[in-house]
């Protein structure tokens, strides 16, 4: 019972944090994401992607609908941030010491987390 307990603490954590960025998204657009998807030579309308990756799944993983699904989805939303946003400085730290992709690498790990342990017992189509 623990173990599902967990699960549901991951889904919920990944997908509330992730929504607040998916909600910033839809009140002040996505001009800056536009940008950095045009700058690495990738064509506009693969921003609009971010709508999905912070909006519907983390919609998904919060219900525990295909949950799996929808974490391999962030998993790939949180790559192509890290790219985009943090590409040309992996390596920089902030004034912290902490790398300045963090953030968008933790929403990584967890969105992997979940995909690999599924969504639980606490969740629409649970399994």
């Amino acid at each position: 019972m623990d173990t599902e307990i967990s699960k549901l603490i991951l889904r919920l954590s990944l997908g509330i944090m992730l929504l607040f960025h998916g909600v910033q998204k839809i009140v002040h657009g996505i001009s800056g994401v536009k940008h950095l998807t045009i700058n690495a030579g990738f064509p506009e309308f693969l921003a609009y992607g971010v709508y999905m990756g912070e909006v519907i799944f983390p919609l998904f993983i919060i219900l525990g609908f295909y949950a799996r699904v929808a974490s391999l989805g962030v998993a790939i939303n949180m790559i192509m941030a890290i790219y985009l946003a943090y590409g040309n400085s992996l390596s920089s730290l902030n004034k912290y010491g902490v790398p300045v992709f963090e953030l968008p690498f933790l929403y990584l790990i967890i969105s992997i987390a979940i995909s690999l342990l599924g969504g639980g017992r606490y969740g629409v189509n649970s399994k």
